[in-house]
């Protein structure tokens, strides 16, 4: 039973004796509960209810819960907390970069030359398995902590009613029917279901998105309200920030918004990325081809001729490891590691290597508005007396720009508009607000939108000393306005009064008219007016004064009431980033297309999209949440492909939207700041969190975290992802080729009964060293010029098209059969088996230096302006394989680990003419290319 004591308004006290009983009562109550135990305390849509219904329906009063009425449903609902996130064991982590087919099958080459007694081929072959294994482990960095991250956002105390009395107690013990105070700076402990209000502001943007602050009431909304709109409701892990007000717990825990999303989070399945899938299907085929040919080799060698079963083994392993590109997974994330240093630098910083890449490849990106795509600083941008309308030039609350007639476009004065003046007068003195500047940077003291009014008037020139004020009615969210009672430099006083356009409508019966004359009021003039303001998608805020007896001293509403003078209004926005809406065209040049998702209101999200260019004006009107909500599954993909702006967005709608798109074949970026945002971006192709404004929970969740919450950022990471897939097929088409021609050296040599021109350790000496410096300079090639007036790329496409296979197949038997033919013609001159194979080793390697040059653009000429030079780190990695190439020639060990030879001064001609050969022979293939095909390896 509930114990109605008389109330007591207490703040924050120590713990008492009941509490810590009732601490140690709860202490092995777990968070989770059956959901039967838990629908005896459910209240469907409490926002759409009376405040009083709330509580009889959770059997509860402005008295709040006993202690033990309290005890009891802690045990059946259990603690107000967010399930636990589950965590990936490091060894866990580290083993599951050894699950690759093709992996697999170097392990069991090792584990086959181990049988044999040859541990020199055990240990190099295990050692480049463990090599990559440990650089996907280290560059894989944190991920799936995005739960860990909303969990942080719960309050850790409650100011709550028991048993009569306020109380502060730990957040985790609130239960439904809990009754709760707030005040300016909690976080709220639960969602509430507000009983009380006075000046209540909630900053809800972590579950919106919305930047400002939203007022509000105990009365209760519409049944079908969004969270944004539910203004009778306080939702856990928001923050209060102004006001004060009470509420009855209606849900806790996983019950919550917030618990809805984690929920969602929980349940939202990643995708792999593009990239992730083409390698995996290659890996497959490849693994496939490579045994098949291993077979097929062992058996052409043990029919055809007389090799012993170990050297069909060795001939069959040495075919593998030639065949398999041990070095590609490596140089890939290397690749991928050098882009996330350069994205760094262009302040988007990447937490998944493989998001680098997707980026390259995204169609639509789903962008937030606040900060994103505008810049988070409200400027006053429209003013409208009945003598003029003024344009304001400018942005954010830097104190630089001008004031414009609309008529002829000329600067204006205060001192020559006495309508403008007089507006100003008022926006500027009925103001609590300020602006300040700090290292170059100028900011808002107090409540953004005043401070928008504030750099109104300094841009304006109007002097605020003098105005001394005399009192206040300060602004309350019931009234809606604000005014003060000032005393003139010239003598005299004046009520100022500043509000909601409608509100001051209700209390003007007078203007100021075109000549500066006071005349009645034309209330149809200021309503048409408002209506096409606020069509632009900006704020309104109407001014209004009236001169007062000099001995008048106070101010009260009664003031208010009469022969309120209407002097106009001012047009407030949060103005699109200029940069942001230059990027928004090159993404439309590169072929993705551009949709925003915002929190915000329908209006304000059309006027900023048509700014943007993100649509124009005969595109379609904007899509709201209620109308996704109530759209069929067929309808809401029609929208989702056709509909460019969806405003008052749910969690469940951005979710939707990311998988309707992504079910339509499209490879989905996804920005956002909010907890509400963390679903839709953990499920896309790329999740982009803002670093400045974005919540922990939201970071966690995404891809990639932008420094500046910029849009242009996000345009940079494209271009960058762009070039770093390039980057990957310049080093694919470098790579395979070395593969090839080994693999083609021992099939020819088992095939016709000759002695292997190179051993399974030579093999993967040169796949490593050639990986290790050639094909990492790829990684440093600046991107194409026309990299951003391409189309994206078919996700579908495959990694190796037919121009591409032409070219592998066409470098592998040049290179392959150079190498052969030195080996044997190194032979018949009489040297030994070592020599010979050090120059065939040579002669694979100087082809691959000399076809570097060819990769770095794969149909264009390499010798035409001077581009052979435009990459230093080529000529670096030349180098470094020339100092690799005399150790593995010149030094004992190596000789006794790899089975190499000293040579001649005369030895290295043939492998340098060689290298040179492959170079033009290739650059003549291009031209043919070029000038009989339309497409290339670069194309296709």
């Amino acid at each position: 039973m509930r114990l109605n004591t008389r109330s007591i308004w207490l703040g924050s006290r120590p713990d008492n004796h009941a509490q810590t009983l009732f601490r140690q009562k709860t202490s092995n109550i777990s968070a989770n509960v059956s959901k039967e135990a838990t629908q005896a305390l459910e209240i469907e849509n409490p926002h759409a209810r009376d405040a009083g219904e709330v509580l009889d329906c959770l059997n509860s009063s402005p008295e709040g819960l006993s202690e033990q009425e309290a005890l009891n449903r802690l045990e059946a609902v259990g603690r107000n907390r967010l399930p636990e996130p589950e965590k990936e064991g490091v060894l866990k982590r580290f083993f599951k970069h050894f699950n690759d087919q093709l992996i697999y099958i170097l392990i069991a080459a090792a584990l086959v030359t181990a049988a044999l007694g040859h541990w020199v081929d055990t240990g190099v072959i295990l050692g480049v398995v463990v090599i990559n294994a440990v650089i996907g482990f280290i560059q894989e960095g944190k991920a799936g902590r995005a739960l860990e991250g909303i969990r942080r956002m719960l309050s850790l105390r409650a100011k709550v009613r028991r048993d009569g009395e306020w109380m502060e107690i730990d957040a985790d013990d609130l239960v439904p029917g809990d009754f709760v105070r707030l005040q300016s700076g909690d976080r709220v402990p639960a969602d509430l279901r507000l009983t009380e209000t006075v000046n209540l502001q909630m900053e809800e943007s972590a579950l919106t998105g919305e930047a400002e602050a939203t007022d509000k009431v105990s009365d209760r909304v519409e049944a079908g309200a969004g969270v944004g709109d539910r203004h009778s409701m306080a939702h856990s892990g928001t923050m209060v920030a102004s006001g004060r007000g009470k509420g009855v717990v209606t849900a806790t825990g996983i019950k919550t918004e917030l618990g809805r999303i984690t929920e969602m989070i929980s349940s939202v399945e990643t995708l792999a990325t593009p990239l992730t899938r083409k390698m995996n299907q290659f890996g497959k085929v490849l693994s496939l081809v490579i045994v098949g040919m291993a077979g097929l080799m062992f058996l052409a060698g043990w029919f055809f001729h007389d090799y012993t079963f170990p050297e069909l083994f060795l001939a069959a392993i040495g075919f593998s490891v030639a065949a398999i590109p041990e070095g590609l997974p490596a140089i890939l994330s290397i690749t991928l590691a050098l882009g996330v240093q350069r994205m760094a630098g262009r302040n988007a910083i990447t937490r998944k290597l493989n998001a680098v890449e997707t980026l390259g490849s995204v169609t639509v990106i789903c962008s937030d508005k606040t900060g994103t795509l505008t810049r988070n600083e409200m400027t006053v941008r429209r003013v409208l007396t009945r003598a003029a309308a003024y344009d304001v030039s400018g942005t954010g609350y830097h104190p630089e720009g001008a004031i414009t007639a609309e008529n002829d476009g000329r600067k204006v004065t205060l001192d020559d508009r006495g309508d403008l003046h007089a507006l100003v007068e008022v926006m500027a003195l009925c103001n609590d607000s300020g602006i300040t500047e700090k290292d170059g940077q100028w900011k808002p003291n107090g409540e953004p939108t005043e401070a928008a009014l504030r750099t109104l008037a300094r841009k304006a020139g109007f002097g605020e000393g003098n105005h001394a004020r005399l009192a206040e009615i300060p602004f309350e969210s019931e009234n809606k306005f604000m005014a003060t009672l000032n005393r003139l430099p010239q003598g005299g006083n004046r009520i100022l009064l500043k509000g909601a356009p409608d509100r001051l409508l209700d209390r003007c019966t007078q203007q100021r008219g075109e000549d500066g004359s006071i005349e009645d009021l034309d209330r149809a003039f200021w309503e048409k007016a408002i209506d096409r303001l606020s069509g632009e998608g900006l704020r309104l805020l109407a001014a209004a004064s009236r001169d007062v007896e000099e001995a008048k001293s106070g101010l009260s509403v009664d003031d208010l009431e009469e022969n309120m003078i209407f002097l106009g209004l001012t047009g407030i926005m949060d103005p699109p980033r200029p940069e942001a809406i230059e990027a928004v065209n090159i993404c439309r040049d590169a072929g993705i297309r551009v949709t925003m998702i915002t929190g915000d209101h329908a209006g304000t999200a059309g006027a900023i999209g048509r700014e943007m260019g993100i649509v124009r004006d005969d595109d379609g009107e904007v899509v709201t949440g209620s109308e996704l909500d109530d759209a069929s599954e067929e309808q809401f993909a029609r929208l989702a492909r056709e509909r460019n702006i969806f405003a008052r967005t749910s969690p469940g709608n951005k979710l939707r939207l990311v998988k309707a798109l992504q079910s339509s074949g499209e490879v989905v970026a996804m920005t956002g700041d909010g907890v509400n945002d963390a679903p839709a971006l953990k499920r896309a192709d790329v999740g982009i969190a803002m670093g400045i404004k974005g919540t922990e929970a939201t970071k966690e969740a995404a891809e990639i975290v932008l420094a500046d919450d910029n849009f242009l950022s996000i345009e940079r990471a494209v271009e960058e992802g762009r070039t770093i897939y390039d980057n990957l097929r310049k080093a694919i088409l470098f790579l395979l080729p070395t593969n090839g021609a080994e693999a083609l050296v021992m099939l020819t040599a088992v095939m016709f009964g000759l002695v292997l021109p190179l051993t399974p350790v030579q093999i993967l000496w040169v796949n490593m060293v050639t990986a290790v410096t050639l094909a990492l300079a790829l990684a440093f090639e600046p991107p194409e010029q026309d990299v951003m007036r391409r189309p994206p790329r078919d996700p579908e496409a495959p990694i190796l098209g037919g121009a591409f296979l032409w070219r592998i197949s066409f470098v592998s038997v040049l290179i392959g059969g150079a190498t052969i033919g030195v080996f044997f013609l190194e032979k018949r001159l009489g040297m030994s088996l070592e020599v010979s194979r050090t120059l065939a080793v040579n002669t694979l390697v100087c082809g691959q230096a000399f076809y570097l040059f060819n990769s770095r653009f794969m149909s264009q000429s390499s010798l035409a302006g001077g581009r052979l030079f435009t990459n230093r780190a080529a000529w670096i990695a030349v180098g470094v394989l020339a100092a690799f190439q005399l150790v593995f020639v010149y030094t004992p060990f190596m000789q006794t680990l790899f089975g190499s030879s000293a040579l001649g001064p005369r030895h290295w001609i043939l492998p340098l003419g060689t290298g040179l050969a492959v170079f033009l022979i290739v650059e003549g293939e291009k031209f043919v290319v070029r000038r009989f095909f339309s497409r290339g390896p670069g194309n296709g």
